[in-house]
């Protein structure tokens, strides 16, 4: 039996049995494998990184969406960092937006996508409110002419190619293009690894936004199986409203999620006291 085995953490690896290879090859940017495996079902990892599962991508598109989008209340542009295999722009498009703009990099990553986790994406390519461009999202925030009212950085993690996506010029960027009282949302690793990089990314982010808070979402696949996300905003308060102001906000969309709730929005932001204490002052500025 193939086994593909990832690692990324020194003395860590997880491991994944290949009942099909489906796709392996490189594109101009990374080395792409998609493969069936029995618990998950299609599988993609970029540069031997687990990126998206049919069984579990629901958790992270969904809390990297809803969170934002349910705190925000009134959104009607976004723009999206990445995001190439659809999920973040289909939840996205649960909310009555004008539009969205995906930037994404790599236009391969869009059609494997489309080719092998068709479910994902469920059309939102295909929807008129979604303009996709394929160029380097750094330079897109360096160079955009137009406002948004949430920002939703589907990267991957901190290092390599990515890297330069958490960068404070980045973060300058990005502030300059959202209009007053918008927010942004990060994924930012797994913060059992990396407390350091978390409290780093939410210090930087508070420094540009006035606020930053991170919550977490339970992805099995990502090492450790669980994900840490940054929500960045002018106030603590805007990243995690009340409750009631959730629910009255989420109610046209409540049938329509598997993960996400007001409920689950409120929970992802309250840290154990190991994290909580390891992110200084939770990134608030």
């Amino acid at each position: 039996m193939t086994i593909f085995q990832e690692t990324m953490y020194q003395g860590h690896a997880q491991a994944l049995t290949v009942e099909e290879t489906l796709y392996q090859g490189r594109t101009d940017y990374q080395d792409v494998l998609i493969f069936r495996n029995e618990t998950f079902g299609n599988v993609m990892a970029l540069d031997g990184v687990v990126q998206l599962t049919d069984l579990d991508n629901h958790v992270y598109h969904e809390m990297m969406a809803h969170v934002p989008l349910t705190a925000h209340g009134a959104a009607k542009d976004v723009l999206i960092i990445g995001g190439g295999d659809g999920g973040t722009p289909k939840e996205v498009l649960k909310h009555p937006v004008d539009h969205a703009v995906l930037v994404e990099i790599d236009p391969q990553v869009i059609e494997l996508s489309k080719r092998y986790f068709p479910a994902v994406s469920a059309g939102a390519f295909d929807d008129p409110r979604v303009s996709v461009r394929i160029e380097d999202g750094l330079k897109y925030v360096a160079n955009a002419d137009r406002q948004f009212d949430v920002i939703i950085i589907d990267s991957t993690d901190p290092v390599g190619p990515g890297e330069a996506l958490f960068s404070d010029a980045f973060y300058a960027n990005c502030r300059a293009l959202l209009r007053a009282g918008g927010l942004m949302v990060l994924q930012s690793g797994t913060p059992f690894f990396r407390p350091a990089d978390l409290d780093r990314i939410c210090r930087r982010l508070g420094v540009h936004f006035g606020a930053a808070k991170p919550f977490l979402a339970p992805v099995p696949t990502y090492a450790h199986g669980q994900l840490a996300l940054i929500a960045a905003g002018p106030s603590a308060a805007a990243l995690c409203p009340p409750l009631a102001t959730l629910d009255e906000r989420f109610a046209p969309i409540n049938s329509r999620l598997r993960y996400y709730s007001p409920q689950v929005h409120h929970a992802a932001f309250t840290l154990a006291p190991a994290l909580r204490n390891s992110v200084t002052a939770e990134g608030s500025h």
